[in-house]
C-alpha cells in the first residue's frame, strides 16, 4: 500500500519543522515567502493531499461510493445508458443514506489522478469501474491504493478485483443469429470504442457467428456519439453491396441512424433493418420503433451498488454475472428484400469470448 504523505515527512524533505509547513499549506502567516514556496514545491511534489476531514479516523466511513466517467460531457447528456445506470446505483445508496461522488473526466489519466486524490483525501468508501480497457491500468492502482472496487466488466480485465458482469459475447450471437434467420446475408456494426473490453469481446463474437453462418459483415468504430454514429451509418450504407441491416453499440446511434437512412432515401425496415443495443425508451419514440438487445439498465445498475455496499460491509471480493441482454423485436427489422430466406447451417464459429 502507497504510504500517506505527512506534514512531517513535508518538513523532513524541506529541512523545516512542522510548525512551518502547517503555517505554508494553510496560508497563514509565520514564515518567509521563500520558505513558503520551497515547503509547497516539496509537498507538491511529493504528492501531499489535505485530509478534508479531520474527524475521519483511519478505517472511518464516508459513507460515498465514487464513479468516474472518462467520456464527453456532450456524449454523456445525450447517451440513455449512464443516466439509467447512475439511477440504479442511486435507488440502492439512497436506502442506506450513501452518496455518490460522480466525477466526468476527460480521460484515462485524468480517472487514474482521481483515484489517487480519492484515496489521499479519504473521500470514498470504495469505488466501481467502468469501460474496463484491454490493457487498463486502473486495477493495479486500486490494488496498490487498497481502494475497494467493483468493475463492470469480465473476470479476465477484472484483474482480481470484485466484478458484475455480462454475457456480451451470447448476446451478440443471439443479436446475429435473429437477423441471419431473417434473411439477412451481409450485416454491418457501428460499435463503440476498439480498446474497451467489452467492445472487443462483441466485435470477436461478432465476426465468429457471422463467419459460421456464411454471412458478410463489417465493423465501423466510433466513440459511441450521435456525430460518429451517423458518419459511420453513411460510411456502411455508401457504396455496393451494403449491408441489409445494421446493429449499434448504444442506443443513441440507432437512434440517430434513422434520420440519416431518411436522409439517403433508404426505407427502414423495408431495404435496411436497424438493431439497437439496451432498449432504453428512446427506442420507443422513433417511427418505426427500433428492435434492440434489450438490457434492463437500472437493475444492472442497482445490481452493481449492492456488489460494492457488501464490499464495503466485509463480503468477499467475487465475480457476479448480470442477466443476459434478449431480443426484442419491433418494428425496425424484417426480412431483407429480395427472395424469402432459405435455412441456415452453422459452420461450427470459433468459440465466442
Amino acid at each position: 500500500m502507497m504510504e500517506r504523505i505527512t506534514i512531517r515527512d513535508i518538513a523532513r524533505e524541506a529541512g523545516v519543522s512542522k510548525g512551518a509547513v502547517s503555517y505554508a499549506l494553510n496560508g497563514r502567516p509565520g514564515v518567509s515567502e521563500s520558505t513558503r514556496a520551497r515547503i509547497l514545491d516539496v509537498a507538491d511534489r511529493l504528492g501531499w493531499a489535505p485530509n478534508r476531514t479531520a474527524r475521519l479516523l483511519s478505517g472511518s466511513r464516508t459513507d460515498a461510493f465514487g464513479l468516474v466517467l472518462a467520456r464527453s460531457p456532450r456524449v454523456l447528456a445525450a447517451e440513455p445508458f449512464y443516466m439509467e445506470f447512475v439511477a440504479g446505483i442511486e435507488s440502492v445508496l439512497a436506502d442506506r443514506a450513501s452518496a455518490l461522488l460522480l466525477q466526468v473526466v476527460p480521460d484515462l489519466d485524468s480517472e487514474l489522478a482521481i483515484y489517487r486524490r480519492w484515496w489521499s483525501e479519504r473521500r470514498v468508501d470504495a469505488t466501481i469501474v467502468v469501460d474496463l480497457r484491454l490493457d487498463d491500468p486502473r486495477m493495479g492502482l486500486l490494488k496498490e491504493l487498497e481502494l475497494p472496487a467493483v468493475c463492470v466488466g469480465s473476470v479476465e480485465h477484472a484483474q482480481g478485483l470484485s466484478c458484475v458482469w455480462i454475457d456480451e459475447g451470447a448476446s451478440m450471437a443471439e443479436a446475429v443469429r435473429h437477423l441471419a434467420g431473417l434473411g439477412h446475408r451481409r450485416i454491418g456494426r457501428v460499435a463503440g470504442l476498439g480498446d474497451l473490453a467489452h467492445t472487443r469481446v462483441r466485435d470477436e463474437a461478432f465476426f465468429a457467428v457471422g463467419a459460421g453462418l456464411g454471412l458478410e459483415t463489417r465493423i465501423e468504430h466510433t466513440d459511441f456519439s450521435a456525430d460518429a454514429g451517423r458518419r459511420a451509418t453513411r460510411a456502411l450504407m455508401t457504396g455496393p453491396d451494403r449491408p441489409t441491416a445494421l446493429m449499434f453499440d448504444n442506443d443513441l446511434m440507432a437512434v440517430t441512424s434513422l434520420g440519416v437512412l431518411h436522409e439517403m432515401g433508404i426505407d427502414v425496415p423495408g431495404e435496411v433493418s436497424v438493431l439497437a443495443w439496451d432498449g432504453s425508451p428512446l427506442c420507443e419514440i422513433t417511427t418505426p420503433q427500433l428492435s434492440a438487445m434489450s438490457h434492463d439498465v437500472v437493475a444492472f445498475g442497482a445490481h452493481v451498488a449492492r456488489r460494492v455496499t457488501d464490499l464495503v460491509d466485509g463480503a468477499a471480493i467475487g465475480t457476479f454475472q448480470e442477466r443476459t441482454p434478449v431480443m426484442l423485436a419491433r418494428g425496425s427489422t424484417a426480412p431483407p428484400p429480395g427472395p424469402a430466406p432459405t435455412t441456415l447451417t452453422c459452420r461450427e464459429p470459433a468459440p465466442v469470448a
